[in-house]
């Protein structure tokens, strides 16, 4: 949440749920904070729900949850933190975006949790501001909006907002709040009543990247390979980049993977796309595009190889599953 706060306790922060949100993220950032009330033998933080229309949201995982008013209703939030998760943009309405704006020219530092950055884009929010949001999400937002620099860390916190990836990673962040207004030792004891590990940097990777156990070199191949899935890199591109020869770099994949260069890289751009074809309504040419494949037919051909169905089959899938949860 905010990086200041000079106000009264308990400190009140709000959370707006957009349709499809991801509630294992909202409650891995209230948790921490109510912990941290019950530790303290005081209220610290007081939390709020809100929907655009006050009415109950239902979550990714077909939950619905109430909320206690309309964000047109609510109080002036010091911290807003916006969390959606799949589809961001069903809940992109005109409305919300105003009521975004109008929260932000009041004063109130607004954030997202998951993709809710999504929806702080669309209203002009982020602009020059760095910011993160789920991995999977991160290629399609970069490409929507440049202006932002959006990277793959666990959580980002400044005096123009906040950002969160979802998950766990929003204990993380509730963890950061409440050791910078109250101290490490409360932030300790609430870290052990969560048994979590421990409480990890926000610069750390979402995603644990390719295995430690691999040589250099391969773990740099695979991380370029990350990074240009949309334009992807010629094989013998990429091991002059790394000083390699293209044999040497052949002979490292088949002696740690078991595969080819090529194969990985295709895997790993179509394992991106089988996300995209999930999580964002674009058209499978778009998507096509977005992951290197020149036309919809080569996409659809390597697509099915790899994942045993078509693009378009498995949105079919996914509607049909979704007309049956909501049966």
């Amino acid at each position: 949440m905010r990086l200041h706060y000079r106000g009264p306790e308990p400190e009140p922060i709000g959370f707006l749920l957009l349709p499809r949100f991801a509630m294992v993220a909202l409650f891995s950032a209230i948790e921490p904070l109510r912990i941290a009330n019950r530790m303290a033998g005081r209220e610290l933080f007081r939390w709020q729900l809100l929907s655009i229309d006050g009415a109950p949201v239902e979550a990714s995982n077909g939950m619905p949850l109430g909320v206690e008013m309309a964000l047109q209703q609510a109080p002036n939030f010091p911290s807003l933190a916006v969390c959606a998760s799949f589809d961001p943009e069903v809940g992109l309405t005109p409305s919300l975006l105003a009521g975004l704006r109008e929260r932000a020219a009041r004063g109130g530092v607004l954030g997202g949790v998951d993709t809710g950055c999504v929806a702080l884009a669309a209203a002009g929010l982020l602009d020059g501001q760095t910011v993160t949001l789920h991995w999977e999400s991160l290629p399609d937002f970069r490409r929507r909006f440049p202006a932002i620099d959006a990277v793959e860390s666990l959580y980002e916190v400044d005096t123009r907002g906040f950002s969160c990836a979802g998950g766990s990673a929003a204990i993380d962040m509730a963890l950061d709040l409440v050791r910078r207004r109250h101290g490490d030792a409360l932030a300790a004891r609430v870290n052990a009543q969560l048994v979590h590990a421990r409480a990890r940097l926000p610069a750390s990777r979402q995603r644990p990247g390719a295995p430690p156990h691999l040589p250099t070199e391969l773990r740099r191949a695979i991380g370029l390979m990350e990074a240009n899935l949309e334009s992807p890199l010629a094989i013998a591109d990429l091991a002059q980049r790394l000083a390699l020869s293209w044999r040497g770099l052949e002979r490292l994949f088949l002696r740690y993977l078991q595969r080819s260069p090529r194969d990985h890289y295709l895997g790993l751009r179509l394992d991106h796309a089988h996300g995209l074809l999930l999580e964002t309504p674009h058209r499978v040419l778009d998507i096509a595009l977005a992951c290197g494949f020149a036309s919809a037919s080569s996409f659809t051909r390597a697509f099915r190889q790899r994942h045993g169905l078509t693009p378009s089959q498995l949105r079919h899938q996914q509607d049909q599953a979704w007309l049956s949860n909501g049966a």
